[in-house]
């Protein structure tokens, strides 16, 4: 998520960032650094992007037509996020432990999205996920070829039961919380016991106040608060005179703030209430996500509206598949399958734990090879082979493989591949990704959560939608911390939006808006609203923060389509065309799924190898 300066202070001492290098370069000196472990700005890092955005935005092509062929393979795999690296392991399943494989990267560490954030503080190492989180209802959602990928990988879905401690928080007197700031409501209030609505999850409304003694403490108006609670009155139809049908297209074609103001009559600080809430999920805020979505999510105003509720597959399971290190266990198991000598163990446990060698990722005696720092900038068939060149410390570089898996970003490849039909590169560029920043925050201890007896925030109209502690969560000798007294890390939120413009207008502009933020920017909006949050607990940032490590992703989440702005059609036209296998080179990553979700990663990097083996 990160991009940041050379050089990056917290209250003037320098971070864990050597001055003058960039995370890449930091490592490239001295191969012992451990990526995981830097902090300041993680994430689409400073030296990951650069060369990219010279291919994307400014057009130039890499001259690479003269250089001599340094290696060839089997498969080359552009992007070594989970879907690259389940690519290379299907291919390898099919084609045997001989197949010569090559996975290139632009980032110092593998996972791509799924980024894991090492803290070490009085001799304790605490993790922390920095990308893609959880593994999202895998007993619902996931493929045969999805289930049975985790399977081999060690992956005991039963395990997370007694891994995530879903009473833990609940047993200290901790619930929801809800922080309605100063620059909207006109003044700050922290409120605990969130009533307003049902997070996803079996057992995660933990300990909801009752909602008119909720609502009576939020910082609005006594009418506003009237409108608040006749959104949840089951005998009032906001749609009255429609039949079923027309009010499930209307809530399709309507935004939920506008379906609260202009269909239910609710002022402004109504709908301010839930701006931000669906920020997490969507990358959007109420202005731009259909009311039809929300009322699948427990969103009120929808119970007198005579519907038949349809609750999604991600609603049915309790979210609790979550690693310490959120779905970076999952790369890390896949790059210990691949490459043995990478880190010791094999499983779902001691890979928690397992100390990982970055520096036998890429040797010459190996089959399969994960080369980081290494931007691809050029894809071409020819003479039966895909040559691809790519960018490594300055110098242009180029491979010859016998097939290629592209499962990087949807709306790079029309840039290094320009020889793909126009439809296709079209359909490719339609998917804008959402900007996203994840934020751990270490803390020296966690004492003033308990005393405001929350365990999560939501802050609909601020800078950081969320702010949480850490997931409760023991595996593989790793143990989250039980005492209050003990540090602890925070996950802090952002998503930058447009509000009024359309959903890819604004991720563009909130691209912008954090590609242009420094580190120093976010530390003071992070201290800031930690201190407003969870001062009057007793939190004090300057004497309470150890270390932050900013993961900024301006490409984040891969683009779903939404009913506002697209068509019904959206994923079986744009998002099928999009991913076609053209030669000896296929696509694949969760964007040729149409939404950014693990099992989606993983059944198109199976999709992608099943389709070049068949030709």
């Amino acid at each position: 998520m990160p991009r940041i300066t050379r050089r990056d202070f917290l209250n003037g001492v320098a971070l864990t960032v050597a001055s003058g290098l960039t995370p890449a370069a930091q490592v490239a000196a001295d191969p012992a650094r451990y990526p995981p472990a830097l902090t300041g700005m993680r994430g689409q890092h400073e030296g990951s992007f650069e060369v990219a955005h010279a291919v994307g935005r400014e057009g130039w092509r890499y001259p690479i037509e003269s250089l001599a062929i340094e290696e060839s393979y089997d498969l080359v795999v552009v992007g070594g996020g989970i879907s690259g690296l389940a690519a290379a392991w299907f291919y390898r399943r099919a084609a045997g432990d001989d197949a010569r494989i090559l996975v290139l990267d632009n980032h110092d560490d593998f996972g791509g999205h799924a980024k894991r954030n090492d803290f070490t503080i009085n001799g304790r190492t605490l993790i922390g996920y920095g990308g893609s989180q959880s593994l999202q209802s895998p007993k619902t959602l996931y493929s045969p070829v999805a289930r049975g990928l985790l399977r081999d990988l060690g992956v005991t879905l039963g395990a997370f039961q007694t891994a995530f401690d879903r009473s833990f928080y609940p047993s200290l007197g901790l619930s929801r919380g809800v922080f309605l700031a100063r620059e909207t409501f006109g003044r700050d209030v922290l409120v605990a016991g969130d009533a307003l609505t049902v997070p996803q999850g079996e057992g995660a409304q933990i300990n909801a106040r009752p909602l008119g003694e909720f609502v009576a403490e939020l910082p609005i108006t006594d009418s506003s608060k009237a409108q608040l609670l006749a959104l949840y009155d089951a005998g009032r139809d906001a749609l009255r005179g429609k039949s079923p049908a027309e009010k499930k297209a209307f809530l399709k074609k309507t935004s939920y703030r506008d379906y609260l103001m202009k269909t239910c009559g609710c002022s402004e600080e109504v709908a301010n209430c839930f701006q931000g809430r669906p920020l997490g999920f969507f990358g959007l805020g109420c202005d731009a996500v259909p009311a039809a979505d929300l009322a699948e999510f427990g969103y009120p105003g929808f119970a007198g509206l005579g519907l038949t509720a349809e609750h999604a597959a991600e609603r049915r399971e309790p979210y609790i598949y979550h690693f310490p290190d959120g779905n970076a266990a999952i790369a890390r198991l896949l790059v210990r399958a691949l490459i043995p000598n990478a880190a010791p163990g094999h499983t779902m446990d001691d890979v928690v734990l397992a100390p990982f060698d970055y520096a036998n990722l890429d040797r010459i005696e190996q089959n399969v090879r994960v080369r980081l720092n290494s931007t691809c900038v050029d894809v071409r068939e020819q003479d039966v082979k895909v040559r691809i060149g790519y960018v490594r410390d300055g110098t242009t570089r180029r491979v010859e493989t016998k097939h290629a898996v592209l499962a990087c970003f949807h709306m790079m490849i029309p840039h290094i591949m320009p020889s793909l039909p126009a439809a296709q590169r079209e359909a490719l560029a339609s998917n804008v990704k959402t900007p996203l920043v994840y934020t751990n925050v270490l803390v020296r201890d966690w004492r003033p959560w308990i005393e405001l007896k929350v365990s999560s925030i939501s802050a609909p109209m601020s800078f950081h939608n969320t702010v949480s502690l850490d997931f409760p969560v023991s595996m593989g000798g790793y143990q989250h911390a039980r005492d209050p007294g003990e540090p602890m890390l925070l996950h802090l939120a952002h998503v930058p939006g447009a509000p009024g413009l359309d959903a890819r207008t604004q991720f563009r502009i909130g691209q912008i808006k954090i590609y242009q933020m420094t580190f120093a920017d976010f530390e003071e909006r992070i201290r800031d609203e930690l201190d407003r949050m969870l001062g009057p607990g007793g939190f004090v940032s300057a004497r309470d923060i150890a270390a932050i490590t900013v993961n900024r992703w301006p490409h984040g989440y891969g683009y779903a389509a939404n009913s506002l702005f697209d068509p019904d059609d959206y994923d079986e036209t744009v998002v099928k065309r999009a991913r076609q296998t053209v030669g000896r080179v296929a696509i694949a990553n969760s964007d040729a799924g149409g939404d950014a979700y693990v099992h989606l990663a993983i059944d198109q990097a199976e999709r992608a190898v099943r389709e070049l083996l068949q030709q």
